[in-house]
C-alpha cells in the first residue's frame, strides 16, 4: 500500500515537472514571437536579459548586432566622410556594410588624387587655359620685340576639324570606379557580374578590369569599368549615384 503511494507521489511530482516544463517553453516562444514583431535593438537585449541561455538566445543576439551596424551604417552614411566610413570599418572590420564602406572610402581617396578634376582644371600656379589670368600670364612671360629682327611670316591656323580631332585625342581614356576589395580580386569580379545584373541599362556593353592597390593594411583590389569619354563616365556615375550606388570618375592619368 505505501509502495503504491510512493509510486502514485512520484508520478504526480513527474507529471508536474512536465507541465511547469511546458508552461515555460510556451512562455518563452511568446516572448521571443513579441520580440521578433518588435524589431528592435532594446526588444531583443529584453529578451537576452530575460533568457540569458535560452532557445532563441543566439538569433537574439545575431539579430541585435545586425542592428546595431544598421544603425551605425546608417549615420556614418549621413555624414559622408572618410573619417565616419574609416570609424565603421574600425568598428565593423567584416560586417555586412564593411565592403561598401571600404568602396566609399577608397573612392574619396580617388577623387582627391592629382588630376582628379579633369582635364584643364585650374591650379595653384596654372590658371585655367582662357583665363583673364591666362592671358596676362602669357603677355608678362613674351620677350620684348627686336626692331632689326624681321617680322616672321604669318602662317594661317589649321583647319577647325584637325582643332577638333585633337581634343578628342583622349576619348575612351576614362574610366568609372565601382568598389574595392580588400578580399581579393575574385570578389572585385563577383561584384563586377552583380552589378550589371542590378544596372543593366547603365553598365551593359562595358569592359571592367580589377586594378591592385598596396595600402598600409595590405592589398585594395579596385574594380573599374573603363574605355569611356569623359561624358560618359560622369554620366553613368550620376546613374548609379542616384541609386544610392558609390561611383567615381577615374581620369586617364589614374591607374
Amino acid at each position: 500500500m505505501n509502495i503504491n503511494k510512493y509510486v502514485l507521489v512520484l508520478c504526480g511530482a513527474f507529471v508536474l515537472a512536465v507541465v511547469l516544463a511546458s508552461a515555460g517553453c510556451s512562455r518563452q516562444q511568446s516572448d521571443w514571437q513579441k520580440t521578433r514583431e518588435t524589431n528592435t535593438a532594446e526588444a531583443y537585449e529584453l529578451y537576452l536579459k530575460k533568457y540569458p541561455s535560452g532557445e532563441f538566445t543566439a538569433q537574439a543576439q545575431a539579430r541585435v548586432k545586425e542592428l546595431y551596424e544598421e544603425r551605425d551604417w546608417q549615420k556614418a552614411r549621413d555624414a559622408d566622410t572618410p573619417e565616419a566610413y574609416q570609424a565603421f570599418l574600425k568598428q565593423y572590420p567584416e560586417g555586412k556594410w564593411t565592403e561598401e564602406a571600404r568602396i566609399r572610402v577608397e573612392n574619396f581617396t580617388l577623387a582627391q588624387a592629382p588630376g582628379a578634376g579633369g582635364p584643364g582644371a585650374a591650379s595653384p600656379g596654372n590658371p585655367a587655359p582662357g583665363s583673364a589670368e591666362s592671358g596676362a600670364a602669357a603677355v608678362s612671360a613674351a620677350p620684348p620685340p627686336n626692331p632689326k629682327q624681321k617680322p616672321a611670316p604669318s602662317v594661317a591656323p589649321p583647319p577647325a576639324k584637325a582643332a577638333s580631332h585633337s581634343a578628342d585625342a583622349g576619348a575612351g581614356s576614362y574610366g568609372v570606379q565601382l568598389g574595392a576589395f580588400k578580399s581579393g580580386a575574385e570578389a572585385a569580379e563577383q561584384r563586377w557580374t552583380q552589378l550589371q545584373k542590378e544596372y543593366p541599362g547603365v553598365l551593359a556593353g562595358l569592359s571592367s578590369k580589377v586594378v591592385p592597390k598596396p595600402t598600409a593594411e595590405g592589398k585594395l583590389y579596385r574594380l573599374q569599368a573603363i574605355g569611356l569619354t569623359e561624358k560618359r563616365a560622369r554620366a553613368i556615375c550620376s546613374a548609379l549615384k542616384a541609386k544610392s550606388q558609390a561611383c567615381v570618375v577615374v581620369p586617364p592619368a589614374q591607374g
